[in-house]
């Protein structure tokens, strides 16, 4: 495995491993899944110009416009939910009171 390839695996992992233990606030978990999916936009853009094969130069594209529809459908969920309940903590996030 290269340097770069360990880089961005490990970015992603590190990612993954705050989103899954450090979920305090939906701000946090919010910007844990923004560095993922930069790790993998990075990741890709750059396995698309190893390969150079003009048909995989638009999925880092496309990735990224998902990324930034996950973005700001996140960005308006912590809005909603910092105007509703006054704070963005999980923990006094109740799935059972609609």
């Amino acid at each position: 495995m290269t340097p770069t390839h360990f880089s961005f695996s490990s970015a992603f992992i590190l990612g993954l491993m705050g989103l899954a233990f450090h979920r305090t606030h939906l701000l946090s978990a919010l910007l844990c899944l923004e560095g993922m999916m930069l790790s993998l936009f990075i990741a890709l853009s750059l396995w698309a110009l190893q390969l150079e094969a003009t048909g995989y130069s638009s999925a880092p594209l496309l990735l990224l416009a998902f990324s930034a529809c996950e973005a700001s459908a996140g960005l308006a969920l912590l809005v909603a939910t910092a105007r509703t309940h006054g704070t963005d903590r999980l923990q006094s996030l109740n799935l059972l009171q609609c």
